[in-house]
């Protein structure tokens, strides 16, 4: 959109920026007079580094309400189902927003970055929205791991992981998904259970590619399936595609 060129020149005002180099230049004048008071030093030195938090988050702002207008609706591709393989809700996989959002938060001056602090009562995903200005803004969510469907006890965090940054990620960029999410019901889609999986040489294919993939893909894949040889035959045409982009592109 024509919004980005308008976002690349974020420059300070000529206002803003003289009243910068002001308190700079007071605070070298006193700083260089023999009788210097200290305390009104370090009155100044404050006043400087609220002004400059000031213009960063002035700056955040702007940006982020630049961004808005360019976010995509991300589209569901993850499924909750019941017992008897209805699905109940839908929800945008975390592989699917990182690889819609990375580009467009990079042209803002954003980047998007995920903490996990220990905690006793459950995993705690902390998501951070730092601009180039030197704003940022965080949030977070407390989940228990994800023990449904038939996941082990790596799977389960993994799953719950996804589901905290996929969460903290929407509240701090207000992006859309097509439809409802799973209100933590759960991050992995239950599939039909008779449904045939890949043959073995299909899966040393994706186990051949997962190797040249980011971590953050390669997480989500065995959050998902747990290993290769669980991809259904019906999914394994766009897994290659996804899979074959990632291992091309150019790690950063």
């Amino acid at each position: 959109m024509s919004q980005v060129a308008r976002v690349e020149t974020h420059s300070q005002p000529p206002a803003v920026a003289a009243e910068s180099v002001t308190i700079l230049q007071i605070i070298q004048q006193v700083a260089m007079s023999p009788n210097a008071d200290i305390d009104k030093m370090e009155r100044l030195m404050a006043m400087h580094r609220q002004h400059q938090a000031q213009q960063a988050q002035q700056a955040f702002d702007a940006a982020l309400a630049a961004m808005q207008e360019e976010l995509p609706v991300i589209r569901e591709r993850g499924a909750i189902k019941d017992k008897y393989k209805n699905v109940q809700s839908t929800y945008a996989l975390w592989e699917d927003i990182n690889e819609e959002l990375k580009p467009i938060l990079a042209r803002h001056g954003f980047a998007l970055t995920f903490r996990i602090p220990r905690a006793e009562r459950g995993i705690e995903v902390e998501g951070v929205l730092s601009h180039r200005d030197g704003h940022r803004e965080t949030t977070s969510i407390l989940l228990p791991a994800d023990a449904t469907g038939s996941k082990n006890a790596v799977q389960a965090v993994a799953s719950s992981v996804s589901y905290g940054k996929r969460y903290t990620a929407g509240a701090l960029l207000n992006f859309t998904t097509t439809g409802e999410d799973d209100d933590g019901q759960g991050a992995v889609p239950t599939q039909v259970a008779d449904e045939p999986v890949i043959t073995p040489r299909q899966a040393a294919q994706l186990d051949e590619l997962l190797k040249k993939c980011s971590q953050v893909l390669v997480d989500n894949f065995n959050a998902k399936y747990g290993c290769a040889a669980n991809v259904y035959k019906s999914e394994f045409d766009v897994v290659l595609a996804r899979l074959t982009k990632s291992a091309n592109r150019p790690q950063e």
